[in-house]
C-alpha cells in the first residue's frame, strides 16, 4: 500500500487535492479554479492535479474523490449534483480510465463526516451529523465511524428537503435546480443568503460581504445574517428531531460566521421535541480541508480492501 493518499475534492467553484502521510500529516495542498460547466475540462483538471502531485511528491498514491451529487445505484452516472455539468455522466468510469488506476467516489458531504467523525470535531461520538453550507447545502450521516449511505445513495441529503416551518413571506420559497421550490438550499447556501439580501434590499452583495456588514453596524445585513440563523436553526432541529445526533458539524464557507454556534442552540430549542437539547453544534476541526481530507480517506480504504 501507497504511504500517501491523495484526495480531490471536486467543489463548485474549486476544485482541491491533497496528499496526506499514513499518519495524517498534510504534505501536499493544491487548489484550482473548477471549469465551470465543462465535464471534459472537469476531468482534464483532476488528472492534471494528480499528475502535479505525484510528479512534485515523486510517489504514486491511493487516490480518493469527493464529489457533489451521487453515483446513482440505478443507473451508474451522477445524480442530484448542484454542479450540474456532472448529472448524467459516468465520473467514476471516465476519470479511472483516464487514470489507469482504481479511484473511491464519495459524495463531498460524507467525505466531510468521514474526515470529522475519523480525527475532526465529531471524534468519539456515535452519531454525528455533518452539514455542507457552501455553493449547495447538503449533508452526512456517520454512525460509529462508518458513513450510512442509505437505500438511494442519498441519506443526509437535507438539503432538497423544503424549509422547515415556513413563514409567510418565505413560500412557496426560490426555483431550486432540483426542480421543485423552496428547498433549504435555496436558502441556507451562500448564494442563498445572496440572494434573500438582495431580493428584500437590492445590490450584488456576496454572502461574505453581507456577514462583513453586519458586524460592521449594517443593519440591512445584519437582518439578512438573522434572518439566514432562523432558518438555520429550525432546519437543524428538525434534523435533531429525526435522527437526534450526538452532534451536529458544519462546514462549508457559510460554517465560518462564528456567531452560528452561539446563536443557533439558543433558536433550535422551540423547534425541538424535547425538553432540553443536548446535540452539540460545532464548526468542522479541519476547516475547508476536511472534505478532501476524507476523500483522501476512502482512497485509502479502497487499497487496503483491495490488499494494495
Amino acid at each position: 500500500m501507497s504511504a500517501i493518499a491523495l484526495g480531490i475534492d471536486l467543489g463548485g467553484t474549486k476544485i482541491e487535492i491533497i496528499a496526506l502521510d499514513e499518519n495524517g500529516g498534510e504534505c501536499l495542498r493544491r487548489r484550482v479554479p473548477t471549469p465551470r460547466g465543462s465535464y471534459e475540462d472537469t476531468l482534464a483538471t483532476i488528472r492534471d492535479l494528480v499528475a502535479g502531485a505525484e510528479s512534485e511528491l515523486g510517489v504514486t498514491g491511493t487516490l480518493g474523490v469527493g464529489h457533489p451529487g451521487a453515483i446513482s445505484p440505478a443507473t451508474g452516472v451522477i445524480k442530484n449534483s448542484n454542479s450540474v455539468w456532472l448529472n448524467g455522466k459516468p465520473l467514476d468510469r471516465d476519470l479511472q480510465a483516464l487514470l489507469d488506476r482504481p479511484i473511491a467516489f464519495e459524495n463531498d458531504a460524507n467525505c466531510l463526516g468521514l474526515s470529522e467523525a475519523t480525527d475532526g470535531a465529531g471524534a468519539g461520538r456515535d452519531v454525528v451529523f455533518t452539514v455542507i453550507l457552501g455553493t449547495g447545502v447538503g449533508g452526512a450521516v456517520v454512525v460509529h465511524g462508518r458513513v450510512v449511505r442509505g437505500a438511494n445513495a442519498i441519506a443526509g441529503e437535507w438539503g432538497h428537503n423544503p424549509l422547515q416551518w415556513p413563514e409567510d413571506d418565505e413560500r412557496p420559497g426560490p426555483a431550486c435546480y432540483c426542480g421543485l421550490s423552496g428547498c433549504i438550499e435555496t436558502w441556507l447556501s451562500g448564494t442563498g443568503l445572496a440572494a434573500d439580501h438582495a431580493r428584500r434590499y437590492g445590490g450584488e452583495l456576496t454572502a461574505a460581504e453581507i456577514v462583513a456588514r453586519s458586524g460592521e453596524g449594517d443593519a440591512n445585513a445584519l437582518v439578512s445574517v438573522e434572518r439566514y440563523e432562523r432558518r438555520l436553526a429550525r432546519c437543524l432541529a428538525s434534523v435533531i428531531n429525526a435522527l437526534d445526533p450526538d452532534i451536529i458539524v458544519l462546514g462549508g464557507g457559510m460554517s465560518n460566521i462564528d456567531r452560528l454556534y452561539t446563536s443557533i442552540p439558543a433558536l433550535w430549542s422551540a423547534h425541538v421535541f424535547s425538553d432540553a437539547v443536548a446535540t452539540d453544534l460545532r464548526k468542522s476541526l479541519h476547516g475547508d480541508s476536511s472534505g478532501v481530507r476524507g476523500a483522501a480517506w476512502i482512497g485509502r480504504d479502497l487499497a487496503n480492501r483491495n490488499g494494495g
